[in-house]
Parts: structure tokens; C-alpha cells; sequence
């Protein structure tokens, strides 16, 4: 550690960021290193994400003993499980009505799997982005109806899925909805609608995500067809072997990893680095995942793939690759995902392209809120967008796909991300109830919405009133948090394994991230497309290889290239480095400033 007084409070880096320590009870911190033999910078790291002396140990180890709730302390649980419940003795056909993102797919598959496990099957269906948008709806519905279709289970949407839902009733179908999404005190009709953000729940859960709902949705079924004498002649299934999908799903929809989300996370990658799951194992393959998978692998490297069927190829690639247990289909269809996410990848930089330029041609106009909109943007790509938006400009962004209809009206289909301390979510959810919308929902980080091509200016205002008023009470200053200062020589194997432990990292556990103090460039250059990686060296004459990913286009990843010899505090996450049988440590830059200015 070198004295971090001196570089912590860069004002004005090159991305334009304030950079700050992460806020840390010292005496805790001394309190979590004694007895345990951790480092005095990991004591740190563990005070600073509200780690006490009494959580440490079932923080170091979390459980699903120790942490998973009785799924009866849930509104509906009950009615709903025994309703799934006797579906499944009676023999019911029964359809499951997912989203076509990673957590509605995987929420999805672990209903097929539950029902398979027991020698029986469930429809899946997954609506067509672009055909069906978001969410059940009517025809859908009638159309599972009509194939017979006793009971539909909702998972990921449904909880303001009013009309589809009332359509559903009149017709005589029974709907049970597991969600997480923002709800509203009115809720649709339905046999059950099992979400911990309700507002008759208490709020103890409400970061779960679907397939965290869908778990413990699973395990109290599960529970009734075990009191009910259902499992005497049967195999009771080992629900404890799904946890690689509920891992998936949790890290991927970006909720934050503490409590049970942590246990669930932590036990599913240990599920999953045994490559039980036929599909994840071809993906895993397809896509180069040869070390321990870890969060990232699932956030960065297999989730986009998942995505990438609902985004630009067929809405249920992901819960088909998920749930089967034939490798030679999981190859075929996580073959087609790869190709899908390659094509994705180039839409979404056309439409990133085009919505940036967007942006610039109103650079006078200040504004709290990004909002960009498109003529044949792919609505598969926008959330995507979207999320590039936020981080570059440190501010809520909205891309609206703007598309006209064979009547000739034009129709905005859209999607949302916000940044912490603006609940976008609930400003969407405020402008449908305007009249605003013609249909939208989320959640804090993230919403989407559908909005008539007539709305678009007054909706525009209207979300920028309600962003400007949550930032007028917080004012958004892009910073960037560090957990401490390290010298290049401090970079070490040792220091990282350590670090390690402290993970599964994600949102509400951040990866630690440091301060390298006084490294110079010694060598620079692009790598792939638009990469920029460095090899540092500090005042300790000790060297550390380092990467900016797609920085090459940015004031940071110009001033590495041609900085030689030039001294730098650089902030980012350490990474073991494994090549040709060896380990070293490798810098994931994620900001930069010039020393001398710090």
C-alpha cells in the first residue's frame, strides 16, 4: 500500500470522473482482519460493502442452509405452489410464458426441468420481440388455450400484463405469475401472482430476481407434492442441481449480490463449473470458457449469447439450450446462439453509432436524461445501447426504436437504464399512468416501454421532469470509488487470490478496485478492435500488464498510446493472468490520469 491522501481525490480524470475512497469504518475494518488472517487492504475491502464482524463468516461462506427463506413468508406463494402442484398430479397441460432475456429464459428452464424431472413437460413459450413485444399477451394466451392449456405460469413479466391477463380469465385460463418487477397497488387478475416488490410485501426479498422467485417457487411445489404423499413410488429431484441456471439468471439481470442472491450465486457457479447442464457446457465451449467459471464468465461471457436469440434470432434458443440434456442439440443451439450474438454485435454497433451522433447533434442542450430515437433501429439491440449510453455519459438513457405500422401511425419501442440514485423504473411506470404510454414497466436500473409516435416529445419532457427532480434532491457527479492505493510492486498473485475470496463480485459487491500510483508506460499498443493494453512500470522498477478495453476511440485510450514513459495513476480491477502454465497479475483499467495533475 503506498499513502493514498495524495492521488484518491483525482478531481478531473480522463474520462472526466471524480475519483474518491470508498467510504470504510477503519475500526471495522481492523475487527474483520483479527482472527481470521486476512490483509489489512481485504479488512478494508469487506468494511466497505457493510461487512460486520458478526455477517464475515456466512459473508465468506454464504449458504442457502443459512439463507434461503420459507417460501410461505411470500403474498401467493401458497395458492400458487398447490395450484402448480395439482397440475402436475393431475397431469394438466401447463405453459410457461417467459421474457426473452437471460432471466426469463433461465427462469423458464428450470420450470421444464422441474416438471421433466418428474416425467413431465411444459409448454414454453416466449413471445417474439419484434412481433409480440414485451410481456403475455391476449392472443397468445387464447392461442395456448385453444391448444389446450390448463395453466399458464408468468415468469419475469405478467405483473402489469392487465389486458392479457383479464383476457385470460373471461376465457376461462388460469394464470399464475412470478415476477419481480415494479408493481402497482391495483394487480392484474390471476390465481396468484408470487413478487417480492408487491407492495403488501415487506421489501425483505425485493432484490430477487425471476429465477430467484422461480427457485423458491420450485422448492415450495416441491414441498406440497412431498406432504401430499406425491413422491412414495418416485425419486424426489435434487433441486440443488439447478442452482448453475439461478446463478445465470441472478447475475445477469443485475441484481445486487448480497444476502440471498449472494448463496445463490455462489453455490450455482460451483453447480456450474461441473458442467452437469449440457447446454451451459456448449456454450461454455463454443465460447472459449476453458478456466473455473466465475460472475463475470456468466454476465459477460455466456449471458450475451443467451440473449442474443430474444435479441436478433428465435425468443426461446435460450430456455431450449438451457433445459435440454441432449449435448448434441446443445451444440447445435449454442452454435446458433454464437452466430446470433456475432450478428448482434454488428447491429448493435450501427445503431450505438447513429444514437451517439444523436447525442452530439444536441451536445448545447443540458439535460439529465439521454433520450434517443431511430427509424429502423433493431428493437433487440436498444438495451444495449442503451446501457453503453449510460456509462459513457454517467446519466439515465432511454433509446426509443421507432418503427411505422401498416396503418401508417409510427410506433416507438424502447428501453431504459439508469444509474444509481434515479428509480427509472418508477418514472416509466408514472408515465404510463399519465397516458403517456401504451404499455411500460422495470425497475430502478432498467424499464422499457411502448410509446405512440404522437407521445414522444411530451414524453420525453415527462421523463426528463421526473429524472431531473430525483437528481435535483442527488445530483449526479460521475465519480469513480477506489478501495484503496496499491504501487505496482503491490499488485500481486497473492494479493488477488486472496481478493478472490471475497466474490462472487456484481452489483452490490463490486470487484475491488484500485489506485496504481506513479506507473509508467513502458510499451502500448491496439489489440482486437479497439483495445488498448499497456505493460506498466512503477518507481519499484516492478512491472504489471494492464488492458483498457474498447478504449481506443477515448481521450484515455489515446493519452496510453502515446504516453510512453509518461507517469499515470491508473485505476481499475486486478486479474489473475494464466498463460502457458504460469500466473501473473494483469490491470483492468478502467480510468486514468496523468500524475502530475492528480
Amino acid at each position: 500500500m503506498t499513502e493514498a491522501a495524495a492521488f484518491l481525490n483525482v478531481a478531473n480524470s480522463l474520462s472526466g470522473k471524480r475519483w474518491q475512497a470508498r467510504p470504510c469504518d477503519e475500526r471495522q475494518a481492523q475487527a474483520l482482519t483479527q482472527g481470521r488472517g486476512l490483509p489489512e487492504i481485504v479488512g478494508r475491502v469487506l468494511a466497505a460493502r457493510g461487512v460486520t464482524d458478526e455477517t464475515c463468516d456466512t459473508f465468506l461462506n454464504p449458504t442457502l442452509k443459512a439463507l434461503l427463506p420459507d417460501p410461505s413468508r411470500f403474498r401467493d406463494m401458497d395458492p400458487a405452489a398447490e395450484r402448480i402442484a395439482r397440475a402436475i398430479r393431475d397431469g394438466e397441460p401447463v405453459a410457461v410464458f417467459g421474457d426473452y432475456d437471460v432471466d426469463g429464459a433461465t427462469s423458464a428452464a428450470l420450470l421444464r426441468r422441474f416438471f421433466r424431472s418428474l416425467g413431465a413437460d411444459i409448454r414454453v413459450y416466449v413471445p417474439d420481440r419484434i412481433k409480440e413485444g414485451y410481456g403475455p399477451n391476449a392472443a397468445a394466451l387464447l392461442r395456448l388455450k385453444g391448444e389446450g392449456v390448463q395453466l399458464v405460469v408468468t415468469v419475469d413479466c405478467g405483473i402489469s400484463a392487465f389486458a392479457a391477463l383479464e383476457t385470460a380469465a373471461e376465457a376461462g385460463l388460469e394464470v399464475v405469475v412470478l415476477d419481480h418487477h415494479a408493481a402497482e397497488p391495483r394487480l392484474p387478475p390471476a390465481v396468484a401472482l408470487v413478487n417480492p416488490n408487491r407492495l403488501d410485501e415487506d421489501g425483505a426479498y425485493r432484490t430477487l430476481c425471476a429465477a430467484g422467485v422461480t427457485f423458491i417457487t420450485i422448492v415450495a411445489v416441491n414441498r406440497v407434492l412431498r406432504t401430499t404423499g406425491f413422491y412414495r413410488d418416485r425419486t424426489e429431484p435434487n433441486l440443488m442441481e439447478w442452482l448453475d441456471i439461478v446463478a445465470l439468471g441472478t447475475v445477469c439481470d443485475v441484481v445486487p449480490l448480497t444476502g440471498l442472491n449472494r448463496a445463490l450465486v455462489a453455490q450455482g457457479l460451483k453447480v456450474m463449473a461441473r458442467r452437469a447442464n449440457a447446454g451451459l457446457a456448449a456454450l461454455s465451449d463454443v465460447a472459449g470458457v476453458k478456466e473455473k467459471p466465475d460472475a463475470y464468465h456468466a454476465g459477460y461471457v455466456l449471458g450475451p449469447r443467451v440473449n442474443a436469440g430474444g435479441r436478433v434470432g428465435a425468443s426461446d434458443l435460450g430456455a431450449r439450450l438451457l433445459s435440454t440434456d441432449d449435448p448434441i442439440e446443445a451444440m447445435e443451439l449454442a452454435q446458433r446462439l454464437e452466430a446470433h450474438n456475432a450478428e448482434r454485435r454488428a447491429v448493435e454497433q450501427v445503431v450505438l453509432d447513429e444514437a451517439l451522433e444523436r447525442v452530439a447533434a444536441e451536445a448545447g442542450r443540458e439535460t439529465d436524461l439521454v433520450f434517443v430515437t431511430g427509424v429502423g433501429w433493431h428493437p433487440g439491440v436498444i438495451g444495449i445501447v442503451a446501457a453503453r449510453l449510460k456509462e459513457r455519459y454517467s446519466r439515465p438513457a432511454c433509446v426509443v426504436a421507432l418503427e411505422e405500422a401498416a396503418d401508417g401511425t409510427v410506433i416507438g419501442k424502447a428501453s431504459g437504464r439508469s444509474v444509481r440514485g434515479v428509480d427509472l423504473g418508477a418514472a416509466v411506470i408514472a408515465a404510463r399512468q399519465e397516458g403517456l404510454l401504451l404499455a411500460g414497466g422495470g425497475h430502478r436500473m432498467a424499464a422499457g416501454f411502448t410509446v405512440a409516435g404522437d407521445k414522444i416529445d411530451a414524453l420525453r419532457d415527462f421523463l426528463h421532469g421526473r429524472v431531473s427532480e430525483q437528481v435535483a434532491a442527488a445530483p449526479l457527479v460521475p465519480t469513480l470509488e477506489l478501495d484503496g492505493a496499491l504501487s505496482v510492486g503491490g499488485a500481486s498473485v497473492g494479493l488477488v487470490t486472496t481478493l478472490d475470496k471475497l466474490g462472487p463480485y456484481g452489483t452490490g459487491n463490486s470487484e475491488p478496485r484500485f489506485a496504481i500510483a506513479d506507473a509508467r508506460v513502458v510499451r502500448a499498443d491496439v489489440v482486437g478492435a479497439n483495445h488498448v493494453r499497456c505493460i506498466l512500470q512503477g518507481n519499484d522498477g516492478a512491472r504489471l500488464k494492464a488492458i483498457a478495453f474498447r478504449a481506443l476511440d477515448s481521450d484515455m485510450g489515446q493519452a496510453l498510446l502515446n504516453g510512453r514513459g509518461t507517469p499515470f495513476h491508473l485505476a481499475g480491477v486486478l486479474r489473475i493472468d494464466r498463460w502457458n502454465g504460469s500466473e501473473g497479475v494483469q490491470l483492468l483499467i478502467d480510468d486514468a490520469a496523468p500524475a502530475r495533475s492528480a
